[in-house]
């Protein structure tokens, strides 16, 4: 019989009821939360956590002596650090400009834990074929399904904006930040999950925190040799081609701004995937699902992340915030986690309007500014656009359009003399279709071919090769529409556009 005592349920619109496991009341709070902000009292209760998990191996269960049921989910759920990123908005600025785009990160990864178990139901089997080593079902499951729950711990007011216009100064990113919020809140109660609502952990297992760590961080370099194949596996699921991540805020995304009740074949995508040993592996039955998926969330950026007001709200963002950023916390967010965890967007917003009628006169000007785009009052007009493909082979960094800075000292110096000084941005926004194979996170994903039984790389199917590998949206930004057709003209000139056309109708 099903025990319902210990489980409860979700409604989403995109994936219906998302189950997850529930232990009632407690008298207890499982995580033991206590003020803690240092390194040291990280690096203390990292090794604590690391201790417990050793104990509990050795003793074949869970840590002895405990009166209260083990952590469930919905105690990770229902945790500050997860609760509060439904202040935090999935969809950076664009809800700004995409009204029904409300949804939050908190959404998301709800949405990514139950991905993670419908990877799981398609793709353990195989796992285990190629890994004779894995863990349990419940074990790989539930791992996945925090993983895919915690994997956006670490993100900041704004999302990705945050990450490159706050956390690079301190040489962090969300992923790196996340696993230092999961080694120092979540560590003690990852050891003691025992799992899931479809799959349960053995009496001898017990989940590994630096697996979570290790999966929701994108590889910079060759995996450690001691890493367990079956866990750089388990790592296309949050880095590769498609993965739980990326498959939900998709589907989620293009449902709630009104782009695509359904954009791509999830079923289809995950009944023909399966590991090998080269990685996650797609069947070619199962290829123009991957292709439909791959185009999809490339249109998405063009015509929803990358849209020409987005980008023109971010612009006004990005000056507001080099100028606001230090009062807005107080340092580096590993010193200051407690402080880190209470800044939202909702936080920051309200902080932001309340600056115009400080007494201090700096904090007033930029009040007044925050409220200008408080109140949508968007500076910055499009001009012109170029979307600029890169090809397989193709050097992105040689292009004159592969930074800003490039891109408008080419772009002033070919206008006329009278306006080349003029007030104006310009943008480069990129999208990376698919990692390149030199890269560490592209060496992830392959193709099985059912007539010759091989394992195949993706790029030996041409309508794959087709695929660029990168794209930028090359826009140009003025205050007003006076020298359009200067600027249309020198960006036409530097983009090779207007070359010579076929002699006849083809």
């Amino acid at each position: 019989m099903k025990d319902i005592r210990h489980q409860s349920l979700s409604h989403d619109p995109i994936h219906g009821y998302i189950p997850f496991t529930s232990a009632g009341e407690r008298k207890q709070d499982p995580f033991g939360r206590q003020p803690a902000s240092s390194r040291a009292a990280a690096e203390a209760l990292h090794d604590r956590a690391a201790l417990a998990g050793a104990r509990a191996a050795a003793k074949g269960g869970p840590p002895a002596g405990e009166s209260e049921p083990p952590p469930c989910e919905r105690d990770f759920i229902d945790h500050p650090w997860l609760q509060r990123l439904r202040h935090i908005h999935q969809l950076q600025t664009a809800w700004w400009v995409f009204p029904t785009a409300e949804h939050t990160r908190f959404q998301h990864v709800l949405g990514a834990m139950h991905l993670a178990s419908r990877a799981a139901d398609a793709l353990y089997d195989s796992l285990r074929e190629v890994c004779p080593d894995a863990p349990s079902r419940g074990y790989v499951e539930s791992l996945l399904r925090l993983a895919g729950l915690l994997h956006d711990v670490g993100h900041g007011p704004f999302g990705h904006f945050f990450d490159e216009h706050f956390l690079a100064d301190f040489g962090l990113t969300h992923e790196t930040l996340g696993g230092a919020i999961i080694r120092h809140f979540f560590a003690d109660a990852i050891i003691r999950i025992r799992g899931n609502p479809f799959s349960r952990l053995t009496p001898l297992e017990s989940l590994d925190p630096e697996h979570i760590v290790f999966l929701i961080t994108r590889p910079r370099e060759e995996a450690p040799a001691d890493s367990p194949l079956w866990l750089r596996l388990l790592r296309c699921l949050f880095s590769g081609l498609y993965t739980i991540d990326n498959m939900d805020f998709v589907l989620r995304d293009a449902y709630m701004s009104g782009y695509s009740p359904k954009a791509f074949d999830v079923e289809r995508l995950l009944h023909y995937s399966m590991f090998t040993e080269k990685g996650l592996t797609i069947h070619e039955r199962g290829l123009s699902a991957l292709i439909r998926f791959i185009s999809v969330r490339a249109e998405l950026f063009r015509a929803i992340y990358f849209h020409r007001t987005v980008r023109a709200i971010d612009l006004a963002l990005e000056d507001l915030f080099r100028e606001s950023k230090s009062y807005l916390f107080p340092g580096n967010p590993l010193d200051h986690l407690d402080e880190y965890c209470e800044l939202t967007e909702s936080s920051l917003l309200v902080d932001v309007a309340r600056w115009r009628r400080h007494p201090d006169e700096q904090l007033r000007k930029l009040g007044e500014r925050w409220q200008e785009l408080l109140s949508r009052r968007v500076r910055w007009k499009m001009v012109c656009e170029r979307t600029i493909f890169f090809a397989p082979g193709q050097s992105e960094r040689s292009s004159i359009f592969s930074d800003r800075e490039t891109f408008e000292r080419a772009l002033r110096a070919a206008l006329p003399a009278a306006c080349r000084d003029i007030p104006l941005k310009v943008d480069t926004a990129r999208h990376v279709h698919r990692p390149g194979t030199r890269a560490p996170a592209g060496r992830q994903n392959f193709l099985y071919d059912p007539l010759t039984r091989e394992i195949r790389s993706l790029d030996d199917r041409e309508i794959f090769r087709r695929i660029a590998i990168s794209f930028r949206v090359c826009r140009v930004y003025a205050l007003d529409h006076e020298h359009d057709r200067a600027l249309a003209a020198a960006v036409d000139q530097l983009s090779g556009a207007g070359c010579e056309d076929d002699p006849t109708n083809m």
